[in-house]
């Protein structure tokens, strides 16, 4: 296949990449950190002109209808610039509600989202499930026409600054069964729902989410009682693709301001760089991005073309793999060579390391995606 992107792909990543060039260098990104919700409203909205919110999602629900690859190019832009705006979060709940809910929900819930004036979480994971999917003890109870859910979410990414909660619940069977999984739409403001928000590692906004008693109505779920453990395996390879094409952007950034630095600081008067062990500990980095990068056009191109599932996952967790392996290597020789000061908050590949430390862990480690790797290769 052509690892390559089109040229509107091409010209929407080079656009969001000139803008974030512009106007979030490492110094405005700092700025966002520390005002008070650690997100700018400004960049939130251009990143909606620009259509990276509308693009993944159909033409029905108000979007462009594009895939994955069509946003490869402003992910690895994002990647690179370290976009701390919940725009992954917001994709991946939107994914649950474009795939699985009513027009109805569609309308109401991803048309604000489109126009850049709302943002989303998908809470999911609890504790014991370490990266299990099916593991959900959250539960949901009829109430007359409507629901009442109870349960506790960890680590929602985006959860502080989302208006609408997507939330993974039990209606049916034991804790760790396939079937009995729902999906419901809560206001983050509702009764009953209580945050504990923070940053993680890596500055990204998240919290764990309570909720105690809170009453939903019955449009509040979205697609097929007890039927969403497939439709949330869709949207995860969908968002994990996605963080590979982030990944790919931060790793090209470590690789290039760490040869840079090789080009610049001197040693017994020479440059570094020009050592040739240092040499062959870059093409090294170099070789491994590219891998990493084809493995994600792969993956993505499986995600949008609609193949069975099995052959979907497979291919993801293979690029999961790989693109962890990658992050590993690149962020920490990036780090090794620019030696102490490498690991310095002035340096912004100190940041950029975290976060690749953090994708590496996102959606399953690589354990996990070996494991899910050889189940699917044996079925």
């Amino acid at each position: 296949m052509n690892f390559e992107l089109n040229e509107e792909q091409r010209q929407l990543a080079e656009s969001v990449s000139r803008y974030l060039n512009d106007q979030h260098d490492f110094e405005s990104r700092k700025k966002i950190l520390q005002s008070p919700n650690g997100s700018s409203e400004a960049l939130w909205k251009q990143l909606a002109e620009f259509g990276v919110l509308s693009i993944p999602f159909s033409e029905a629900a108000g979007g462009f209808g594009g895939g994955t690859i069509d946003l490869m190019g402003s992910m690895n832009a994002m990647g690179a610039a370290l976009v701390v705006e919940p725009v992954l979060a917001t994709l991946l709940a939107g994914r649950l509600i474009d795939r699985a809910g009513s027009a109805a929900q569609q309308a109401e819930l991803l048309g604000p989202v489109i126009e850049g004036a709302r943002k989303l979480a998908f809470a999911h994971t609890e504790d014991g499930a370490r990266y299990s999917l099916s593991h959900v003890a959250t539960s949901a109870v009829r109430n007359g026409e409507g629901w009442v859910l109870n349960g506790l979410k960890r680590v929602v990414q985006g959860a502080p600054l989302a208006d609408f909660i997507v939330v993974s619940a039990r209606t049916a069977g034991a804790t760790a069964d396939a079937t009995g999984l729902s999906l419901f739409v809560v206001a983050a403001g509702a009764k009953g729902v209580a945050m504990t928000p923070y940053r993680t590692m890596d500055n990204q906004r998240a919290g764990d989410v309570k909720l105690e008693n809170v009453q939903v109505r019955a449009d509040a779920l979205i697609g097929t009682e007890g039927g969403a453990l497939p439709v949330i395996e869709e949207a995860l390879d969908f968002a994990s693709t996605l963080l590979c094409a982030e990944a790919v952007g931060a790793m090209q950034f470590a690789n290039e301001t760490t040869l840079e630095y090789l080009k610049t600081r001197k040693q017994f008067g020479a440059p570094i760089g020009s050592f040739q062990a240092l040499q062959h500990r870059m093409v090294e980095m170099y070789v491994t991005l590219e891998q990493a990068r084809s493995m994600t056009f792969l993956a993505c191109s499986k995600v949008d073309s609609g193949v069975a599932a099995r052959e979907r996952s497979r291919v993801v967790s293979a690029a999961r793999i790989k693109v962890a392996d990658a992050c590993r290597q690149i962020s920490q020789e990036s780090i090794q060579l620019h030696g102490g000061m490498g690991m310095t908050e002035e340096m912004k590949v100190s940041h950029t390391f975290r976060r690749l430390t953090i994708i590496a862990q996102q959606f399953g480690d690589v354990d996990a995606h070996l494991e899910r790797f050889a189940a699917l290769d044996e079925a």
